[in-house]
């Protein structure tokens, strides 16, 4: 069968009709992989106890984990973009003057070396969460790039400025691989719409936040509260995150034995395993000669471009419009929303739809959206306010598009290695994006920017192209498979040596 007559999502929420009876049987004398510490395997054969379960008791389990997992995952997402929401709306409140980022092209390279930072810090983070458990690696990274920040008011020009946002992109770049590691660990692979949606939520709080901070009279120029009060709150939560977070099923606390089992068997319909701390070099050369994997690469690097307006110009843009500081920042709040509701709503209704084989579609429309809101902000008069704000307004549809391509991407790669580093691999075409993004906003150009958004127009509509391309492969993949004779299963679930391209039982979602 095909996956798109029966996604491995529908696995996956608290509506699933599955029990174990559905399952394939894993048995207790399934061989233990003790040199590579194939942990799950461990859990299954030390179970002892009845390995049936009903449909509530896996509901219950699922209930847990979620109020376990998605809101420190929120939290600690909503922080990272609040940080990074901040620079631009710091930039209204004196940013740059003090730092002298008027100046040529500094304020646009401030905001995109922080990329740089990221596509450093993405590997090594993701080694890091694989070899160690990653509840301990994410406290680290979250404190450190907390520290980070909060010595960004000790900068004092525009030179020191771009070696701080280096290192606080380098620091936070493994944020999201891991996340989504995290949440593949107890396949919620629609889950991450969750969490993700908080890149644009935040926006609706943080222009209020840092308009009242931008008040403060004190012998600091305003921006400077912003980012000490930021830099504190993220320290404190990355302290106490290693208290908090459960990062997979089987070390998880407050799981009883059969709840543990439950949570770890009734992964069995994921033929991508759970968790297995072993490097496999022959996984990474697999993945980089895999079409699939360069197709989504290039997809998040040509449709992050555009993110380059949405985080780092938006507030100015609207400045430019005529409004003052305040509306300014009051009139991004409506962007934050949309943005938020529409990295919500995509994964939602590509879960909604999964029987149709929509993802893809949903990607490209996405995309299109995008598309369209930059034409509009290049062919409308500055006068047309309305048009214009409606235009920024919609230009976040990419978020939505994005965020169904992350599952989309981890829900076709099987083997946990190969899966770590296509994890991170994405990241680092959503931050060649993004690095890309506001480098092409010259101070020459505004208010208009023209160059920038007819860049995006073309960027945009070539991402779209891409995603049509990928879904097209993945049906092509499907369909010899299916020939082949060898029908869709999965009883190599836990089969960590097997990728997507060496287990013949294996579908690609589309």
């Amino acid at each position: 069968m095909s996956c798109s007559e029966k996604p491995r999502e529908d696995f996956i929420e608290e509506e699933t009709k599955s029990s174990s009876s559905d399952l394939p049987e894993i048995g207790k004398s399934a061989t233990l992989d003790t040199v590579h510490n194939d942990e799950a395997i461990k859990v299954l054969a030390n179970y002892t106890g009845d390995e049936v379960w009903t449909d509530e008791e896996e509901k219950k389990v699922l209930r847990r984990i979620d109020w376990k997992l998605m809101p420190i995952l929120c939290v600690t997402y909503g922080l990272q973009y609040y940080d990074k929401a901040m620079f631009s709306q710091a930039a209204l409140f004196g940013l740059r003057e003090d730092l002298h980022l008027e100046i040529g092209n500094r304020y646009s390279f401030s905001a995109a070396i922080l990329y740089l930072g990221f596509m450093v810090g993405a590997y090594p983070a993701m080694t890091l969460a694989q070899r160690f458990p990653i509840e301990r690696v994410a406290s680290c990274i979250i404190t450190l790039w907390g520290i980070c920040l909060i010595l960004t008011p000790v900068c004092f020009n525009y030179q020191t400025l771009y070696v701080q946002r280096f290192f606080l992109g380098m620091l936070e770049a493994g944020v999201s691989p891991m996340f989504m590691l995290i949440v593949l660990q107890y396949h919620h692979l629609t889950r991450h719409r969750i969490w993700y949606s908080c890149t644009g939520y935040v926006s609706v709080f943080s222009p209020l936040i840092n308009y009242g901070l931008g008040h403060i009279t004190g012998s600091l120029s305003p921006w400077k509260y912003m980012y000490l009060v930021a830099g504190a709150v993220t320290i404190i939560w990355g302290i106490i995150l290693v208290f908090l977070l459960p990062s997979d099923p089987i070390r998880a606390r407050g799981f009883n034995e059969r709840q543990r089992y439950i949570a770890v068997a009734r992964l069995r319909v994921n033929n991508s395993g759970v968790r297995n701390t072993h490097y496999k070099k022959g996984q990474v050369l697999e993945l980089l000669t895999d079409l699939k994997f360069w197709l989504v690469f290039f997809i998040a690097f040509l449709g992050m471009i555009a993110n380059g307006p949405i985080s780092t110009f938006t507030p100015i843009i609207i400045n430019s419009f005529g409004f003052n500081t305040l509306n300014s920042l009051l009139l991004v709040i409506p962007a934050g929303f949309i943005g938020g509701t529409y990295q919500l709503l995509g994964p939602y209704l590509a879960y909604k739809y999964s029987n149709s084989g929509v993802r893809a579609w949903i990607v490209f429309v996405a995309q299109m959206i995008t598309t369209l809101a930059a034409i509009l902000l290049v062919a409308l008069p500055l006068d047309a306010t309305g048009g214009l704000l409606f235009a920024c307004y919609i230009l976040p549809a990419i978020g939505g598009g994005y965020a169904v391509l992350m599952g989309l991407q981890i829900a076709n790669i099987a083997g946990y290695t190969k899966r770590s580093i296509a994890s991170s691999g994405l990241y680092i075409g959503y931050c060649l994006g993004n690095f890309t993004g506001p480098l092409v906003y010259q101070t020459k150009d505004a208010p208009r920017y023209v160059p920038g958004f007819i860049t995006v127009v073309v960027t945009s509509f070539a991402a779209g192209i891409l995603v049509l391309v990928y879904r097209f492969v993945c049906v092509w993949e499907n369909r010899k498979r299916d020939q082949s004779g060898t029908a869709e299963g999965y009883e190599n679930a836990y089969q960590d040596d097997l990728t997507d391209k060496t287990n013949p039982q294996f579908r690609y979602i589309l």
